[in-house]
């Protein structure tokens, strides 16, 4: 999922009332659900689609999710105590107990994998033991509803915590409680679709934008070609790409990532590697790759 969505997360747990737990907890979960996208830094020393391949893998998995909570409840401890030295850590701040950093920076953490995995985009859950991909297919990566409802849940619990209310965190755990049933909603649908007509082949059910209680249906046809709610993609047969990807970095990072491979043909004459799930023209371009050494066998008449 985008940024916003982690922060709120985060932001959600502790007005729920983890952030009365020690102090900093509001940081610890807020950049513990942004903390696993540190592997952002690829973009310096990876080029084209080599990121592709790197992103939501190791920062991502099991070890990673231990060793990054312990790192961000250091830092946030030291920071407490290096204001605390400088006469200069607020007075309404509440103390600060190590446990509860490191507890809360993991539960931050946590729920940055497990929102990741709604999407199509996929992700790598137990790297470095297994590169296998999961999928969720539940919402779309930006979700305006889903901030809707963390928002106003954040926003109204801080109005009343700052009245003074006694159940303050209540709107925040309604908010949670709704992202929580909003979820599951949309999981459902996208197993009933799947159920909704047996003679589709192993379907990819991708959440349309700004509305992710209906479904865009990709189909492998087992031909190097798809079909996008029943309209093919594809121009040339899908060859055997070992030896390319064995000469070409480029191609085996997009092949390693890409669930739904599919070649077109360019104005040009050459052949363009893209995937059926990101075909929208605004973002089609930065999920493609050119393969100038590949001639195209064009695909039969649908």
């Amino acid at each position: 999922m985008d940024n916003l969505t982690h922060s709120l997360v985060g932001a959600v747990l502790g007005q729920a009332g983890l952030k009365k737990k020690t102090g900093l907890a509001m940081p610890a979960l807020i950049i513990g659900a942004n903390l696993p996208d540190v592997d952002a830094a690829c973009f310096f020393w990876l080029h084209g689609t080599e990121h592709l391949a790197f992103r939501r893998g190791i920062t991502h998995g099991p070890p990673a999710l231990v060793l990054l909570p312990l790192m961000l409840a250091g830092l946030l401890w030291a920071f407490d105590r290096w204001q605390t030295k400088r006469g200069k850590r607020p007075e309404g701040r509440l103390p600060v107990h190590f446990g509860w950093l490191f507890a809360l920076s993991f539960i931050g953490c946590v729920t940055h994998p497990a929102m990741d995995w709604l999407n199509v985009y996929g992700i790598r859950l137990l790297e470095p033991f297994s590169s296998q991909w999961f999928y969720g297919d539940t919402l779309f990566i930006i979700d305006p509803w889903l901030w809707a409802m963390l928002i106003a849940g954040i926003w109204v619990s801080r109005r009343r915590e700052k009245a003074g209310a006694a159940k303050w965190a209540r709107p925040a755990q309604v908010g949670l409680a709704a992202m929580l049933a909003y979820i599951g909603v949309n999981w459902l649908i996208t197993q009933a679709v799947g159920l909704h007509d047996p003679s589709l082949d192993d379907p990819i059910m991708s959440p349309r934008p700004a509305w992710s209680l209906e479904r865009e249906i990709i189909v492998d046809n087992r031909d190097g070609s798809y079909l996008i709610d029943y309209d093919r993609v594809g121009d040339c047969r899908l060859p055997d790409l070992t030896e390319v990807r064995r000469t070409n970095s480029q191609a085996d990072a997009f092949l390693f990532w890409s669930r739904a491979p599919f070649l077109t043909r360019a104005p040009d004459g050459s052949v363009v590697l893209r995937d059926a799930r990101f075909t929208d023209p605004r973002v089609a371009d930065r999920f493609s790759l050119a393969l100038p050494d590949v001639k195209c066998v064009e695909l039969t008449p649908p």
